[in-house]
């Protein structure tokens, strides 16, 4: 018996791996190196996986991933905004959350400052992330020390410290602070799209952006190393243009500097400005895939009728939501891109192709799982259909599997294009 929970768990593995490897050689249609990191299962997750199958329990190994994909789902990022009263704070706040500073739960702004204690503002469509909006350091009695005990250091993740025109001692002081109690800061310099405006019209002739950006970059890093920050890293960005300059260059430098579960957290929270961003949260949400098929393998290879058709049902409504959520395909979303962007809904939604992003019911994902079900296992390798007529239960499990992955992967494939046929949409009126 021992003997053959251990030959149904290497199959297993072949099916994780060698699926993987297939399925991302057909769709990009290149050789895949066994090397590299698709997956989020860590050795020690495979590990109690593997346990648990030996010990016939199903169950347990279905609960340890759910467990493992909750946390990641539900980790909590906190993220603190600082500077002077006026240098852009707030809308910075609003921006990064993907709203207008007229939206009902924006951060209120104003050209004095607003912000007399710690407020928090919730992502709309992340709860687990949290944006600060932190009181202006911007007095003549500024203490950096008190003022982080005063906003309560201990509660956030990381800082970005906003600056317009430039950065002065009280930013300088409050970074060295911040880097003696261990945490990551970040500077950023604000509003450089009207440095670059006035500068236009006071130089029609001479004019040329990328000069008085590094000219900009340049003035920022002397001012803060003449107030001793060692190599200090200035991020350029307009709070009202983040597909521009340089917020992109903040946001992957945050990527991969924040820990993993923190990183998932705030790239599904990134406001869908580029196509880049949108590739981005597709890898993400593509590395999950194979601990929510994990889990419908584990689920169906429980002999109980009805059970993991039913599992899979909430599991996979769940994840597709999710998808939709962050590529902003959810008709909240949509109507506030609409509004912003001043194009009618209707178009917007004109560009939509799946059925998945116009509404999620347990009928259609069934009709997808037995679409799925067939096409998965026409193209399954090998492995998987020699291994199923010796795994018994498990071979249910094998064939769940292959099912659910390549329907979220299919279907994040479909969702992330839609998402980028309603981005060029929205910024220059066609989805080609």
């Amino acid at each position: 018996m021992g003997s053959e929970r251990g030959v149904s768990f290497r199959s297993m593995e072949n099916v994780y791996q060698t699926s993987k490897k297939e399925a991302l050689e057909m769709e990009h249609d290149i050789s895949v190196d066994d090397s590299e990191e698709y997956d989020v299962i860590s050795e020690e997750e495979l590990e109690q996986f593997k346990t648990a199958i030996q010990e016939g329990d199903l169950p347990g190994a279905a609960e340890k991933l759910m467990e493992s994909l909750d946390t990641l789902d539900s980790a909590k990022l906190d993220i603190a905004i600082t500077g002077e009263s006026g240098s852009g704070k707030s809308t910075f706040v609003n921006a990064i959350r993907g709203i207008d500073d007229e939206d009902e739960d924006s951060a209120q702004t104003g050209v004095v400052e607003t912000t007399m204690v710690p407020t928090p503002y919730l992502h709309p469509l992340h709860p687990n992330v949290t944006v600060w909006d932190l009181p202006g350091i911007g007095t003549e009695t500024f203490q950096s020390a008190e003022y982080l005990k005063q906003v309560c250091f201990e509660r956030y993740d990381f800082f970005i410290i906003i600056a317009t025109e430039r950065f002065k001692s009280n930013h300088a002081k409050l970074a060295r602070e911040i880097n003696n109690m261990g945490k990551k800061f970040y500077f950023v310099r604000s509003k450089v799209d009207a440095d670059l405006d006035a500068s236009k019209k006071r130089r029609k002739s001479s004019y040329q952006e990328e000069k008085i950006l590094q000219q900009i970059r340049e003035n920022c890093i002397e001012c803060l190393k003449r107030e001793g920050v060692e190599s200090p890293r200035v991020y350029l960005l307009s709070c009202f243009e983040l597909d521009k300059f340089e917020f992109e260059l903040l946001q992957e430098t945050l990527g991969k500097e924040l820990p993993s579960h923190k990183r998932h957290a705030f790239l599904l929270a990134l406001p869908n400005i580029s196509i880049k961003v949108l590739e981005k949260k597709k890898e993400l949400m593509k590395k999950q895939i194979w601990k929510i098929a994990s889990v419908s393998c584990a689920v169906a290879a429980v002999p109980l009728p009805g059970l993991s058709i039913a599992c899979d049902l909430i599991i996979l409504k769940k994840y597709l939501s999710n998808y939709c959520k962050s590529f902003g395909l959810d008709d909240e979303s949509l109507e506030k891109l609409a509004r912003k962007v001043d194009i009618p809904l209707a178009d917007l939604k004109s560009v939509i192709k799946s059925p998945l992003a116009k509404k999620i019911t347990d009928d259609l994902i069934i009709k997808l799982l037995t679409c799925s079900a067939t096409l998965g296992l026409a193209v399954a390798t090998e492995e998987v259909i020699r291994f199923i007529p010796f795994l018994g239960s498990v071979g249910a499990g094998s064939i769940s599997y292959v099912t659910t992955y390549y329907m979220l992967n299919n279907f994040l494939n479909d969702l992330a294009e839609d998402a980028q046929r309603v981005l060029k949409k929205s910024m220059f009126g066609t989805a080609v």
